[in-house]
């Protein structure tokens, strides 16, 4: 009697885990599921089902998230060691999360430590703020992005990953953007298959550490969860010569998702060819991010007017080089002038002025024109002139609306490297108004300025021409 009371209790178990098993098996048949798995030497597919299904990516999302912060601090848009201020948005997104403050200040590298191992929401928030200053223009961004990589059917929402309408990808787009990761920026892949790290705030460990630690050669790369997309997870593993990427969609808990990718794996390690020749993929040239739309303007701005008051003797001026060298030329030939009270169409800013090859703030206390033949005036007395008012110099190009001054500053600077030729001499200037923060150029001609607009929309941006005021 013991011995059947003990078979049938063995019976039961075992029906009662086949029950498992089939149930198990119904619940994955019945939800959204999606793999791919290629050689990631060459991105030849070993294997895929429903790759090109437009799923919720999840946390996956921040591979896309930290490839561009990698790019930023790699062309010097930010550096690992800004301190960035969180905002309130950041600091209250939802967990996964660091459990940064608002206000509170973090280095940049803390921030990329966070978002890459832990997952942590409200880092990957601060990241897109810090680049970008919103997450709206930072996800405009990821999807410009995602489009020269060749990610052709995601859209990006936010840069953490939290379920939101029209936030999609697919198996072969996460597949791929892992594949650039590696490829793009191995001086920073190392942050993948660190179990722990140091987040500035505090160590956290890696939601990955399972696969990390069961699977050889297992070195990344991101998990994701959410209710709408269940348990997904982007892995690389490398074993000898060979680099295996894999994707899984949907899984149903983290056990039978690892349980998967490590089948696939194995599945791409046993079709991929011991030797293969390397293919990396094509990396898209920096400047990608830059959209049109970035620089669009509603309307043409008037450059403010200047104070009216002369400045005191001695004052140094940022001077024109066509306007110094006709100054020049009518001081060197007029007779020497005696002093006489102002006219109103003589007005008088008193400087000293020596041609340059190129405009420039002069410093003029004891320069004097030296023309042959020359009236010289006596020691300690000063040429006088102005600055033209034909309007010659008194042109400009507006490039976009922003909402902070660091924002148009950074567009400022990034336009003219962009456009040497015709912006090289103008004055970048940010004007505060109701709306925002307008960037322009300035102190050009007419025909500089409409040139330099031309130049502009060729390479795909917009600007706005204006002139002087009537």
């Amino acid at each position: 009697m013991q011995n059947l009371g003990r078979t049938a209790r063995i019976g039961l178990i075992s029906v009662y885990f086949a029950g498992l098993v089939a149930l198990s098996a119904i619940q994955a048949q019945a939800a959204p599921y999606a793999a791919m798995v290629i050689d990631a030497r060459n991105g030849e597919v070993l294997h895929s089902r429903n790759a090109d299904s437009r799923l919720h990516p999840a946390s996956l999302t921040k591979m896309m998230t930290l490839y561009v912060a990698f790019e930023a601090v790699e062309n010097g848009e930010i550096s690992l060691d800004t301190m960035v201020r969180i905002s309130k948005k950041a600091a209250a997104e939802p967990p996964s999360k660091l459990g940064l403050r608002a206000g509170q200040q973090i280095r940049f590298r803390y921030l990329i430590r966070g978002a890459s191992v832990k997952s942590a929401n409200d880092a990957a928030t601060a990241i897109a703020e810090a680049i970008e200053g919103s997450e709206a223009a930072f996800a405009r961004r990821m999807n410009r992005t995602a489009k020269s990589l060749g990610m052709t059917r995601t859209t990006f929402k936010n840069a953490h990953g939290l379920t939101e309408a029209g936030h999609l990808s697919t198996a072969r787009d996460m597949t791929t953007l892992g594949r650039h990761l590696f490829f793009d920026y191995p001086q920073y892949y190392n942050l993948f298959s660190r179990i722990s790290t140091d987040a500035g705030i505090r160590t956290v460990s890696n939601t990955n550490r399972r696969l990390l630690g069961s699977y050889r050669g297992a070195d990344g790369i991101k998990t994701g969860y959410t209710r709408a997309a269940g348990f997904n997870l982007v892995a690389s593993a490398e074993r000898g010569n060979e680099r295996i990427i894999a994707t899984v969609f949907g899984g149903r808990s983290s056990a039978t998702r690892n349980a998967r990718v490590a089948e696939l794996l194995d599945l791409g390690f046993q079709r991929a060819p011991s030797r293969v020749a390397m293919k990396k993929p094509r990396r898209p040239a920096y400047g990608h991010h830059v959209a049109s739309a970035d620089i669009a303007v509603t309307r043409s701005p008037r450059p403010a007017p200047r104070p009216s008051a002369a400045p005191a003797a001695g004052t140094v001026i940022a001077a024109l080089e066509d306007d110094i060298l006709k100054a020049v030329e009518e001081a060197a030939t007029a007779p020497a002038p005696t002093p006489t009270a102002p006219t109103a169409t003589a007005a008088a800013v008193p400087v000293a002025v020596a041609p340059r090859p190129r405009p420039a703030a002069l410093s003029l206390a004891s320069a004097r024109p030296t023309a042959q033949g020359a009236a010289q005036p006596d020691a300690g007395q000063e040429i006088v002139t102005r600055l033209s008012s034909s309007g010659g110099r008194h042109w400009g190009i507006n490039v976009g609306r922003y909402g902070s001054r660091y924002q148009a500053e950074r567009v400022l600077l990034k336009t003219a490297l962009r456009e040497l030729g015709t912006l090289d001499d103008a004055l970048r200037k940010v004007v505060q108004n109701s709306r925002g923060f307008e960037a322009n150029f300035v102190g050009m001609t007419e025909d500089q300025a409409a040139l330099a607009c031309r130049r502009l929309k060729s390479r795909g941006a917009e600007c706005q021409l204006f002139g002087p005021r009537s």
